[in-house]
């Protein structure tokens, strides 16, 4: 058989069996209506209000600040969406970076459409914002400063908390995804010191299609979807339960884990890009090891198609990512490695490897062994068999 090798633990998680055991209890034992005032609505209360406290106990938070969602995405708009609409008629400035998830520039390309206005901070070639540019944008009527904690294509951490020390100088809510930062590192809401942070269960080995919000208590918010009372008012629709229980025990178990995991990921991570930048000619790292997650690698090969890359790893029965998930399909280059200085054509060379809890040393000895054979046949076959130092 095939060996099959998954390096995209980025883009989603396997969910662990802790999470999957607690989510299929939920669905066959409290499968009631969690607002509903009889015994099976009562039970399903009581386990939903129970994994709330175990979500915030790991996020240092209160339960009442937890708002359940059903999706990273969707706590990103909620915040970001839901603050400017409670605080419009104070102000309609926000500021962001150019490097953020989708969810987030979207967002705030709809509402310039609405009258806001965005700044979109540029970051430097680690993929950093500068903190001198973001006092200077802060103006006046300000309102929201959104900046995710890490980036999901190149594990660029952010200095979230220097962010949320000038923010808070100046009067303006902050809000940070950090979706794909948790589980990764430690995550305590006081400590990073923002009034919204965004998660999502499938990041950190927990179900898919369900997500949280903490709102720091006293932040102006309002609905974005109209409908039930559900969740403080602020996200209509019946509650997701069994994919909430299974969240929290997810999240709970892999922060218990991590000073045991972490040092492993980051230990394998910085072998394959050791190797493979001694054994590949023409070998770009995205980022700055020092300043990113320990599991994602993001590395550009001079000459080699990214998507022709990924093609021919799958066929070796490895999977890698050319950048975030959610562009899948897209022919344009990333523009997280645009925004980091990348030239266009090395951006399209690139390829995003995020190990996970179940990354072996074996997974990685395989991807070294494979991938220089991969990428110089991928060279020849495009006349690029020497690569050309790209600037």
């Amino acid at each position: 058989m095939r060996r099959r090798i998954y390096l995209d633990s980025a883009a989603t998680t396997p969910i662990r069996e802790e999470a999957l055991q607690a989510t299929v209890g939920a669905y066959r034992n409290a499968f009631g209506n969690s607002s509903s005032v009889h015994l099976f609505g009562q039970e399903a209360h009581r386990l939903l209000e129970e994994s709330r406290e175990e979500f915030a106990a790991c996020i240092g938070a209160r339960p009442e600040e937890v708002v359940f969602t059903g999706s990273g995405t969707e706590s990103d708009n909620l915040a970001i969406r839901g603050v400017a609409l409670a605080v419009r008629e104070v102000g309609r400035h926000i500021i962001t970076s150019q490097t953020e998830h989708h969810a987030v520039l979207h967002c705030c390309q709809e509402l310039e459409k609405e009258g806001f206005r965005v700044t979109y901070l540029p970051v430097d070639g680690r993929g950093l914002v500068d903190l001198e540019a973001l006092r200077e944008n802060i103006e006046a009527d300000t309102v929201l400063i959104s900046v995710m904690t890490a980036n999901n294509e190149t594990g660029a951490l952010q200095p979230v908390r220097e962010i949320a020390r000038i923010a808070r100088e100046r009067g303006v809510l902050f809000h940070t995804d950090a979706v794909q930062a948790a589980g990764k590192m430690p995550l305590h809401v006081d400590d990073l010191g923002a009034d919204l942070v965004s998660f999502s269960a499938h990041k950190f080995y927990g179900p898919k299609g369900v997500g949280a919000l903490f709102i720091r208590k006293g932040t102006p918010i309002r609905p974005i979807m109209q409908g039930g009372h559900h969740e403080k008012g602020l996200r209509p629709g019946t509650v997701n339960v069994p994919g909430i229980v299974g969240m929290a025990r997810a999240l709970s178990t892999t922060v218990e884990e991590m000073e045991e995991v972490l040092p492993r990921l980051r230990q394998l991570r910085d072998e394959l890009a050791e190797a493979l930048m001694e054994e590949v000619p023409g070998v770009h790292r995205n980022g700055d090891p020092e300043t990113s997650l320990p599991h994602i690698l993001n590395l550009s090969f001079e000459g080699a198609d990214g998507e022709s890359l990924l093609l021919a790893l799958d066929m070796e029965g490895v999977a890698v990512s050319t950048g975030s998930a959610c562009t899948s399909g897209s022919v344009e280059p990333s523009h997280v490695l645009l925004a980091m200085g990348v030239p266009p054509r090395l951006a399209q060379c690139s390829l995003r490897f995020s190990l996970g809890r179940y990354t072996t040393e074996e997974d990685i000895q395989h991807v070294i062994r494979v991938l220089p054979g991969i990428v110089e046949r991928i060279r020849r076959i495009s006349g690029r068999r020497r690569p050309v130092l790209v600037t």
